[in-house]
């Protein structure tokens, strides 16, 4: 069985009804538990964070979390999930945080801001337009499940210093081969939850908010995807509910390269990130208009 990996896909309920609960009730923590170690150092990855209305006044919002996961890929646009940025209320509007911490960020800010989710965004992100794929959702064997925030340069600068990510060349992975890709190290990151816990009301999902990275190894390659093995045995940790549109780095000619975003995997959370190639002719016909690619 998969998930989207995003921190509103664990019940039928709307999506930023479980995005908020996942991120006010639970403790702070990211990733799977195992294997995994924070990322500070990764300043390019960021939070997707939503303000959106759930009540009978559309005029102002109502509601406020992090929901997904993404990557500067250059000085104004951050890439994403398309299953991250479609579906929500129409007066939904999107934020992106470079914050190591974003949970303890929004806690602060919904402290000094009570009542105002407006507010609490501006506190921890910079708000942008989102362009998801206009084909999504597409079929199985391509989704086309990619979107970019276009942010303000300068609003970004103020705020963080990091290195955009390096987008990988036409057909990068497909040119390893099968011993390429087998000896390839690929590491996930994002700020999703941790792994599934038993307890009385059956299985939940502890943490998310704060950046964290692990690494995964190769399983399969597809035209559209990559499947990354991320159980423990074999040293792996890997991604969860929240890291949704986060990126999956791997080392190519040397070079750390955000090669794929992570979409989906097994409900648990143990064993198979599902990721959307970013090498391909339909991600990079989509990238082109809002980055330069190499």
């Amino acid at each position: 069985m998969t998930a989207v990996r995003t921190t509103y896909a664990l019940t039928t309920v709307t999506a930023a009804v479980c995005a908020a609960v996942l991120a006010t009730a639970l403790p702070a923590s990211a990733i799977n538990s195992y294997n995994a170690t924070p990322a500070p150092e990764r300043t390019e990855v960021g939070a997707l964070v939503a303000t959106w209305d759930d009540d009978d006044d559309p005029t102002t919002p109502d509601r406020v979390d992090w929901v997904c996961s993404g990557t500067m890929v250059d000085a104004d646009t951050f890439l994403t999930a398309a299953h991250c940025t479609t579906d929500w209320p129409a007066n939904v509007r999107f934020h992106v945080s470079l914050d190591q911490d974003v949970q303890s960020g929004l806690d602060r800010a919904a402290a000094e801001h009570p009542g105002d989710p407006a507010a609490v965004a501006r506190a921890v992100a910079v708000e942008g337009v989102a362009h998801s794929h206009p084909a999504y959702p597409g079929p199985a064997s391509d989704t086309h499940d990619i979107s970019v925030v276009e942010l303000p340069a300068a609003a970004v600068k103020a705020r963080w210093s990091f290195t955009p990510a390096t987008l990988p060349r036409a057909g990068a992975l497909g040119a390893l081969g099968p011993r390429g890709l087998d000896a390839t190290a690929f590491t996930v990151a994002g700020y999703g939850t941790e792994e599934a816990e038993r307890g009385p009301g059956g299985h939940t999902h502890p943490g998310g908010g704060v950046r964290m990275k692990a690494p995964v190894t190769f399983e399969a390659l597809n035209d559209a995807w990559v499947r990354l093995g991320m159980t423990a045995p074999q040293g792996n940790g890997g991604a969860c509910y929240g890291d949704s549109g986060g990126p999956n780095f791997a080392t190519l000619d040397g070079r750390r390269t955000l090669v794929a975003t992570t979409i989906t995997g097994d409900t648990p959370c143990y064993a198979t990130n599902v990721t959307y190639r970013l090498d391909t002719p339909g991600a990079r016909d989509f990238l082109k208009p809002f980055v330069r690619l190499p």
